[in-house]
């Protein structure tokens, strides 16, 4: 039987911290409601303490989404999570997320605390949170580069104070997957009261290596993943979403399941997108434009012979119509006599060899050759042109 993983988005708050990404709490609402609809498990709608507009799009959305838990941001300092709590009343299924930084360089350069006062703060935080919702999570900033024997320290605390989720970051995206899978394995196999509580893991993309350290969290114990609409966040960037759950989804033998309906995909992609005016790039894996796109002569061959040689995800699994065949210089006769028949127009043996070789000089002068330019070169054939 698979196992569930359970989706975390942040597109509303790491996601909000690209540059240029601000959001009104309408917009917001907007996004959590196709969030919602997508099946996402938990929406962190924002931190409420940093500005009156984040305590109201937490509070809207807190008011507005039923099916899926909202999250909301805090640090470990007591008004924060008040000012988080009352943002969340109302609530269907509310949840503090609250923490600090466990790393040496985010103790003795940041906090300038002891790491006595960690364990403190750990404690301290995770009991003033439960005091106002059931459902704690707890993070250990800069967890990638904390040592495993003292993070192990401060998730056994946090568990016993009682967080009900414990997220592993790694917030400079330093890991190498092996080493961040391991350090979950570690937390799995050293934490006293591990077991009563979820390992989430939310990791940057600085390095690449998001998407990697997410799967090899999940495979070693983790049972949540923190990720954003096609992967925005902090300068490079968090766990994309559509990533993560469609490599689960390709590859069964992980035996991992994430209630995601990946028909929605492509269509919040695109308007996560728009409303944030954060493009997708086109070789984006799942959701860019190239993403089920063909040029390479011998790749378009393939796929009209059989989607499966150069197609591992079927594009209505991911909401896009089809896949798509753009006539280049690189193209071969196959790829142009599929798409003339597309367009109705069928050659014979003799004719489609003329056409073609109007074609590759067509197309090493405009670099695309479209629609109309093919119609435009078989004019003269005794053919039907739908």
């Amino acid at each position: 039987m698979a196992r569930r993983i359970a989706i975390f988005d942040t597109t509303l708050r790491d996601g909000e911290q690209v540059p240029g990404c601000g959001l009104t709490k309408h917009q917001k609402l907007k996004i959590a409601k196709e969030l919602e609809a997508l099946g996402v498990d938990v929406i962190e709608s924002g931190f409420p303490i940093s500005s009156p507009g984040d305590f109201e799009s937490v509070r809207l959305l807190s008011k507005e989404i039923k099916n899926s838990s909202i999250c909301a941001l805090s640090r470990a300092v007591k008004n924060d999570i008040e000012t988080a709590a009352r943002a969340l009343e109302g609530a269907a299924r509310p949840r503090i997320h609250t923490g600090l930084g466990t790393s040496d360089q985010h103790v003795f350069t940041k906090l300038n605390f002891t790491r006595e006062q960690v364990l403190e703060k750990a404690h301290e935080c995770v009991t003033h949170a439960r005091s106002f919702v059931d459902e704690v999570e707890f993070y250990a900033e800069d967890a990638g580069r904390t040592s495993n024997e003292f993070l192990a320290q401060v998730i056994e605390v946090a568990v016993a104070a009682g967080a009900k989720v414990v997220n592993i970051p790694d917030t400079t995206g330093f890991c190498l997957p092996e080493e961040y899978g391991a350090k979950i394995k570690y937390l799995v196999d050293n934490v006293k009261g591990i077991e009563n509580a979820t390992i989430s893991a939310h990791c940057h993309n600085d390095l690449g290596l998001a998407t990697a350290n997410s799967i090899a969290a999940i495979k070693n114990g983790a049972g949540q993943i923190e990720c954003t609409i096609n992967g925005i966040g902090e300068r490079a960037g968090n766990t994309s979403l559509e990533e993560v759950v469609m490599v689960m989804k390709k590859h069964p033998e992980l035996a991992l399941d994430t209630g995601i309906n990946t028909q929605l995909l492509f269509p919040i992609s695109q308007m996560v997108a728009e409303t944030m005016c954060m493009p997708v790039q086109a070789n984006k894996a799942v959701v860019g434009s190239n993403a089920f796109s063909h040029s390479s002569g011998i790749h378009q061959d393939g796929v009209i012979k059989n989607r499966d040689n150069y197609e591992i995800i079927d594009p209505y699994e991911v909401g896009v119509n089809k896949s798509s065949i753009i006539l280049t210089a690189r193209s071969g006769r196959a790829a142009l006599n599929f798409r003339l028949i597309e367009l109705g127009v069928h050659l014979g043996k003799e004719e489609l060899e003329e056409t073609y070789q109007q074609f590759c000089e067509l197309a090493d002068r405009i670099n695309v050759v479209e629609d109309k330019d093919l119609k435009h070169l078989v004019k003269d054939h005794q053919v039907v042109v739908k």
